[in-house]
């Protein structure tokens, strides 16, 4: 007769065959002590995961935003939005529409990022967060507050070398009215959020560690990442090279805090004083159009300074509060 393989495994008789053993789950483990853009080197790590997961990432971006731009068109139809269509040739007149529009087409991509973690490389899509193999919310609370406060010194340097050089500055302290404003910050409040979380993810998060999979050293996929980053925004040669500092550096924080947090601050709380400032203004239309939108040196010496702050103010607080940089 044979044993019994266990009290809590039923066994005997009427139970004439022994037990099934216990499924592997389809996540592999976490790798220990490495950094975070190395946490896709897993037991499965090979090169095509990391290639078929990029296209994937890639063509999902565009998929999404295709469909949402209709859908949205087919709303603004019903709406009778689509009759107030500018002549300059913004997608939609109204302009609180198409910001709505706007952030769901790169919010909606965000489970297309978790599932090709955690189908092409079967791992689990907390990594993608952090080393933690979460978002650590406490962390991300204190970089919002970091954020919020280099953003406010920038935006008064970059004030300042516009009152000094007697350049307009209108549209930082203008003011359209509540009845415009309230509909406007309610869609940055709710959607900024998730938009902004959804690049970081895409770009500091997959790209880095998908790179990261198969190259030592993080600095190749920080600066691609950073360039390819900045070259979906269509803004001028000054625009673009903020846009891919801001890429780099965080990148950058992102390896050396081990997680998104960091990135993903600063990003929601630039998009949402940027587009809230233009809406109080009036000008949110405007905003949306990166084509015109001019970066001045004004401009750029704010972004130094926030940039800087930042920077120093985030790997002080997490050597101070001994954030981990490794996997556990």
């Amino acid at each position: 007769m044979q044993e019994n393989p266990g009290p809590h495994l039923p066994y005997g008789p009427q139970y004439p065959y022994p037990p099934a053993p216990p499924s592997r789950s389809w996540f592999l483990p976490t790798p220990r002590g490495v950094s975070f853009d190395h946490l896709a080197r897993t037991g499965a790590a090979r090169p095509w995961r990391a290639i078929v997961g990029t296209i994937a990432v890639a063509a999902a971006f565009f998929v999404v935003a295709a469909v949402v731009l209709g859908a949205g068109a087919v709303v603004a139809t019903l709406l009778g939005i689509s009759a107030q269509l500018d002549p300059t040739g913004d997608l939609f007149g109204d302009p609180v529409f198409g910001l709505v529009v706007m952030l769901l087409a790169i919010a909606a991509v965000l489970p297309f990022v978790f599932g090709a973690a955690a189908l092409l490389q079967r791992r689990r899509p907390g990594t993608l967060s952090s080393v933690a193999g979460r978002l650590r919310w406490s962390w991300l609370a204190s970089c919002a507050g970091l954020a919020l406060l280099a953003l406010a010194i920038g935006q008064t340097v970059q004030l300042l070398a516009l009152m000094v050089s007697g350049e307009d500055y209108s549209n930082m302290i203008g003011w359209v009215g509540w009845g415009s404003f309230l509909p406007a910050l309610i869609v940055i409040v709710l959607l900024v959020p998730f938009q902004s979380a959804a690049e970081e993810y895409i770009f500091r998060g997959w790209f880095l560690q998908a790179v990261g999979t198969h190259i030592r050293n993080p600095v190749w996929s920080i600066l691609i990442g950073a360039a390819l980053f900045a070259s979906l925004h269509g803004y001028s040669w000054a625009g673009l090279a903020e846009v891919f500092v801001f890429g780099a550096v965080m990148g950058w924080l992102a390896v050396r805090t081990g997680g998104l947090e960091a990135a993903i601050a600063l990003h929601v709380m630039n998009n949402m004083v940027a587009f809230g400032l233009s809406a109080a203004a009036g000008e949110l239309q405007d905003a949306m159009r990166q084509s015109t939108v001019e970066v001045s040196w004004q401009s750029l010496a704010g972004v130094v300074v926030q940039f800087g702050l930042y920077a120093f103010g985030v790997l002080y607080l997490a050597k101070k509060r001994s954030i981990s940089t490794i996997s556990a």
